[in-house]
């Protein structure tokens, strides 16, 4: 019987590590923004900062998913992508891969151990972050700035997690556009 529980206890433990990394998604907008004003956006130029991570600097993959979703999501919101002229608009992109740690207390009195010992448990992942950067091309400020932090554990080489990932954190980042009333 000892097997079973510990074996019980682990998977308990794994599904609590792998809550503990949801995708986090925030943004904040200028104050007093009215976004109806614009109607146009392109893309601004490539970041110069490197993500420090080889797994995404070179991968086209990444980058045109990316810049897809966000096309896509845009589009919907009734923005187009400018063919000429100066857009109202530049869309930005940063991402990253930072390694993290996720350190939880367990509490043997409401039965949240992972082990026989009920001791804390650290656990490294890594986080991949993506930053979406909306400037006014008339005053060169960024109007508006959306966030997304997630694990990319067994995300990084396979194209059908990392398409769901990328898609989630759009469309959630997005979500948070102000109405274009």
């Amino acid at each position: 019987m000892r097997p079973l529980r510990q074996s019980i206890m682990m998977a308990i433990g794994a599904l609590a590590v792998t809550g503990c990394a949801t995708m986090s998604v925030s943004s904040h907008v200028r104050s007093g923004l009215d976004f109806a004003q614009y109607r146009t956006y392109d893309w601004g130029p490539a970041d110069a900062l490197p993500t420090g991570d080889p797994r995404l600097d070179k991968n086209a993959f990444f980058k045109d998913h990316v810049m897809g979703a966000v096309e896509k999501r845009l589009a919907a919101r009734g923005l187009d992508l400018s063919v000429s002229g100066t857009p109202d608009l530049l869309i930005h992109y940063h991402a990253s891969i930072n390694q993290r740690l996720d350190a939880y207390a367990v509490d043997r009195e409401y039965g949240d151990c992972y082990d026989e010992d009920c001791k804390a448990r650290v656990v490294a992942y890594e986080a991949g972050t993506l930053v979406l950067d909306i400037v006014d091309t008339r005053t060169n400020n960024v109007i508006w700035r959306g966030w997304a932090q997630d694990s990319v554990e067994d995300v990084l080489d396979n194209g059908d997690r990392m398409a769901r990932k990328i898609d989630e954190a759009v469309t959630r980042m997005l979500a948070r556009l102000p109405p274009r009333l």
